[in-house]
């Protein structure tokens, strides 16, 4: 497949080096190395699917764009819904040949995957609880520049996490609670803590942690799994602790990855492979986008108690 690339930022310059040839024209009217101001300037004739790595609030225009002209789209998280009836009027646009599908690549570091696959091994036995946590020392870099807008790590990094609870336990529950969404050093939000609606899952994300940090932690009836790190930060550990009965300390295995992201050419292999079957990512964006508005519509109070404690 032939890939047109626009927004051609750190993400969109990523996946145009990734595509090599494949790649016909990166599209950013910002960005001077960009190879085109518009996506006009380039013939459809010339790609058979286009990459959005733009700001959210351009990614919805562009999507309906590209659906007419029966180009298939992968979109960077996240493609955030305002309704359910907008949702279900871009999936009336897709077509054989002609779908979107939203990245999430973080679904495909390998000790991620294997954590998946001992959860459904049984490997915690009934699994009673979990927190994630997501944090970077970005806010800095964010800060006058379109990130600096909309809900901050909720939409950066907390889809990011809302994805992992769906695809790797399952869990895309309505009726999160927001415990904490707080406004540090941006005029966005760039912390926030919040769970499940049975407490039993906790989700940590912000720009404000000083070092990288991503952790899932998995406790279950019969032992436990801990992952610490990504591949782009220098590598993971995957460590399963086996419970000992009626208590002591566990029987411990350890697995290790090195600094090596493989984590977009597996994505974009799962973009293709959407392709070919015809099915867009609807059901995974909407619950994420639904998930994500409802906290949204819970934050008024913590941002106003936040300001006036500041």
């Amino acid at each position: 497949m032939r890939y047109l690339v626009v927004g051609y930022g750190n993400i969109g310059q990523r996946r145009a080096r990734l595509l090599g040839e494949r790649c016909v024209a990166t599209v950013d009217p910002h960005v001077a190395d960009a190879t085109r101001r518009a996506i006009d300037d380039v013939s459809a004739r010339d790609y058979d699917a286009a990459i959005l790595a733009t700001p959210n609030d351009a990614k919805l225009p562009y999507l309906r764009h590209f659906l007419a002209l029966r180009k298939s789209v992968l979109v960077e998280k996240p493609l955030l819904f305002e309704s359910r009836d907008e949702a279900e009027a871009l999936q009336r646009l897709t077509m054989p040949g002609a779908i979107w599908y939203t990245s999430y690549n973080h679904r495909y570091e390998p000790l991620v995957e294997r954590l998946r696959t001992g959860l459904q091994d049984g490997a915690v036995g009934a699994v009673d609880r979990v927190r994630m946590v997501y944090g970077n020392g970005t806010v800095r870099n964010w800060r006058g520049t379109w990130r600096e807008s909309g809900l901050g790590v909720l939409e950066d990094l907390g889809c990011h996490l809302l994805d992992l609870a769906g695809w790797l336990l399952g869990n895309e529950q309505t009726g999160w609670e927001l415990w904490d969404l707080r406004q540090v050093e941006s005029r966005t939000y760039d912390y926030a803590l919040f769970a499940s609606p049975d407490r039993r899952l906790v989700l940590e994300v912000g720009t404000v942690f000083w070092k990288n940090c991503f952790r899932i932690d998995v406790y279950g009836s019969a032992g436990s799994l801990h992952l610490d790190g990504l591949g782009k930060w220098g590598g993971a550990i995957l460590t399963r602790r086996a419970r000992v009965y009626p208590s002591g300390a566990p029987r411990e295995t350890r697995e290790e990855t090195g600094p090596v992201d493989y984590t977009w050419e597996a994505d974009l292999a799962e973009f293709e492979r959407h392709v070919a079957s015809g099915a867009t990512s609807l059901a995974n964006d909407w619950w994420i986008s639904e998930t994500i508005s409802a906290l949204a519509h819970q934050a008024p109070t913590l941002a106003v108690a936040e300001r006036v404690a500041s």
